[in-house]
């Protein structure tokens, strides 16, 4: 058994590092979603800021865009044009994205301070990727409405995992001393 155990360490010590640093990112991100309830910010402050980013993003690449809350629903609705084109809900603020990310990274930790500064510039990164796919699945959605299913549940997920992958895979391949120090 202790043999199977050492064999296993990493495995082991992966799996406890990244269940214990998801369990308590997604506890705090759902105590700030409930805190957020009564907040002047609808749905909430990050949800809010990311819809509000794309409608000045859409603004600045010549679309006339609006965002208006919803009425019937906790999200913000994207308007070009006059027209109804996405709404953008509290799972498009990228947030669990993020903390997914960081709980991988931090299970395969470096120094202290280079796992902090990729956990904050991959945030960052995909923060802005995020932005990047709501613009311009806004715009997809405005001049192809009938390829909504494909644009929202195929191509733009794909662009945010893809580039969480990426950056998994730069990390794994270039910094963690876990895989390094084992190969």
């Amino acid at each position: 058994m202790r043999e199977l155990l050492k064999q296993y360490k990493l495995v082991i010590r992966f799996i406890i590092t990244f269940s214990g640093v998801y369990i308590v990112l997604i506890y705090a991100y759902n105590l700030y979603l409930d805190l957020s309830n009564s907040s002047e910010f609808y749905p909430d402050y990050i949800t809010n800021l990311v819809a509000n980013q794309t409608n000045s993003l859409l603004n600045s690449i010549g679309y006339n865009a609006s965002v208006l809350p919803h009425p019937n629903e906790p999200s913000i609705k994207v308007i070009i044009n006059g027209k109804y084109v996405a709404r953008v809900i509290e799972g498009c603020n990228a947030a669990s994205i993020i903390i997914l990310f960081i709980a991988f990274i931090t299970a395969f930790a470096s120094k202290f301070k280079t796992t902090i500064m990729y956990c904050l510039a991959g945030s960052i990164i995909i923060y802005t990727f995020n932005l990047i796919r709501i613009v311009i699945l806004s715009v997809g959605l405005f001049h192809y409405p009938w390829r909504r299913e494909v644009l929202h549940t195929v191509i733009f997920p794909l662009f945010i995992y893809g580039t969480v992958f990426l950056l998994w895979m730069f990390w794994v391949n270039r910094f963690s001393k876990n895989i390094k120090s084992n190969v």
